[in-house]
């Protein structure tokens, strides 16, 4: 089972200390890279590592992955002690396809602060991307279970793509349930939600979350208006197939999802 990548794309994983991480979206080749002007050094080492390690964060952000590896080698050898930069060298190494050494970053992370909930969520993520779906959802646990947890709308989020991915679609959905709950305006929880209310058979309940999502522009692209479509299929609702149809192919003409509607493959 594939789940739709919107709502993936939407939920960001935070670095203690540095800036969230995000989807670089610029065509490869049309943005050059942009490194902006470092400020003058501070003699502290902790300062000096933290002020490399939040310039490494922001060049991930933007995608230049490299110019990223580079910054937080320096934080790392500035002070070898500083968890949130083998987290984010963990993020970097992942995005690279080196995931042995993502996973040593990651553990050496947690070594140096066991029980960092910010390193757990990540390192959890990115087991959920390898398919190691029983380690990731046991790193999620653990967060759930601390006693102050911070951002637990985001850990539930996680935890319910990850066992939407195992199939585990009567967790995904009370997992997801929760996460909507603490937090209803999240688009990705209430996409996610509604294709795992979708691949259950609930399509009036999914129709309602997917709903919350299209009826903000900002939030809707290909894969929320294809959610749509086939929700409305499911449910006999010709016209409304024949609405998300026409909203598809005018504003996302190039997309998958268009080419799935044109072939027909509604159960893709």
């Amino acid at each position: 089972m594939r789940l739709p990548a919107a709502g993936l794309a939407l939920l960001l994983l935070a670095v203690a200390g540095c800036s969230s991480t995000t989807l670089n979206t610029s065509p490869p080749g049309g943005t050059p890279e942009v490194r902006p002007a470092k400020p003058s050094e501070p003699a502290d080492p902790e300062r000096r590592a933290k002020l490399r390690l939040e310039l490494a964060s922001a060049y991930f952000g933007r995608g230049q992955t490299q110019t990223a590896l580079e910054e937080v080698t320096q934080a790392i050898a500035v002070k070898p002690d500083l968890p949130e930069a083998y987290t984010l060298l963990g993020l970097i190494q992942a995005s690279q396809g080196d995931a042995k050494q993502a996973e040593d970053s990651f553990k050496r992370a947690l070594q140096i602060a066991p029980g960092n909930a910010d390193t757990m969520h990540n390192y959890g993520w990115f087991l959920c991307q390898q398919r190691r779906f029983p380690e990731a959802d046991a790193q999620f646990q653990a967060i759930l279970a601390q006693p102050r947890v911070r951002d637990t709308a985001r850990t539930l989020l996680a935890a319910g793509v990850c066992q939407a991915r195992a199939e585990r679609w009567a967790d995904a959905e009370a997992t997801l349930s929760r996460a909507f709950e603490l937090d209803p305006a999240n688009p990705s929880t209430a996409f996610n939600l509604s294709e795992v209310l979708y691949r259950r058979g609930d399509y009036e309940r999914a129709r309602f979350y997917i709903k919350r999502v299209n009826a903000v522009p900002d939030y809707t692209n290909a894969q929320t208006l294809w959610l749509a479509a086939r929700i409305e299929r499911r449910i006999g609702n010709g016209g409304g197939v024949q609405e998300f149809a026409r909203q598809l192919r005018d504003r996302f003409p190039q997309a998958p999802e268009t080419a799935l509607l044109d072939q027909g493959r509604f159960d893709d």
